[in-house]
């Protein structure tokens, strides 16, 4: 799978973003290919890993959203997406794109549709996050430098957007157990732009208490729940040269 450098200085690395399953396939959600990204050959989107270790193209995300741009895209407009995290559920995937603020459906026949066009509402908040207990729910990154503006979008069926949590910095991973209990991941607190070993997973319960679970976090960028109860963390998911990155267990109590 392609990936690709962005203009900024220093340059931030994009491939694939983000990885699922539907029953025992993998699938692979990539950001750093399209024209935009200088691979015209390969367009970002959903694709399937084979056993043998090649790919098939699912669904053309970058094409798509060329067609079926966002409302209000950030200056930062990048016509083919970043798109960042996506969710299996059931026979269709879900696919949150940052840029231009987009959560997008996508059916195993390639076929895709809007769900919510969040930035038409809330502005350029760069969703990031994305997971699901009833309704959608996204947390955001937002723009630098880092102000502690992010918050907890829930995103009902209709595709109507409103914030039910507040407080957060750099948010890029969302996760619900089955308690209700939300666990947040910053990239970074405290800091105006990305500095490692100030990230940190705070927990949200349902009657709104924030209790921070994890600290000292090196720049993570993707959080999980394993079906043992606790989460990994993708740590110096950026900052560092290929081979770098980690994945760290946070052990959660009751």
């Amino acid at each position: 799978l392609p990936s690709s450098k962005d203009a900024m200085d220093p340059a931030s690395i994009m491939g694939p973003s983000d990885v699922a399953f539907m029953g025992n396939n993998l699938y692979v959600l990539l950001a750093g290919a399209g024209c935009s990204h200088g691979v015209a050959s390969v367009p970002n989107g959903i694709f399937r890993i084979n056993s043998n270790g090649s790919k098939t193209l699912i669904a053309d995300l970058g094409g798509w959203l060329v067609a079926h741009p966002g409302a209000n895209p950030g200056e930062d407009f990048e016509p083919e997406g970043v798109w960042y995290s996506m969710l299996a559920m059931g026979n269709k995937f879900y696919a949150l794109e940052p840029n231009q603020g987009i959560l997008a459906e996508v059916s195993l026949n390639g076929n895709i549709s809007k769900v919510s066009d969040i930035a038409a509402s809330e502005g350029h908040i760069v969703p990031t996050a994305l997971a699901h207990h009833g309704n959608f729910y996204v947390s955001n990154l937002d723009v630098f430098p880092i102000t502690g503006k992010s918050g907890i979008y829930k995103v009902n069926p209709s595709g109507n957007v409103k914030k039910v949590a507040s407080g957060f910095s750099a948010v890029l991973g969302l996760v619900i157990d089955q308690q209700k209990r939300m666990y947040v991941l910053e990239m970074a607190q405290g800091v105006m732009y990305p500095t490692p070993f100030t990230g940190r997973i705070i927990r949200v319960d349902p009657n709104g208490t924030q209790t921070v679970i994890a600290s000292g976090l090196a720049l993570p960028t993707a959080m999980t729940m394993g079906p043992d109860g606790n989460l990994y963390v993708s740590n110096w998911g950026l900052g560092k040269p290929p081979g770098g990155g980690e994945v760290v267990k946070v052990t959660l109590g009751n």
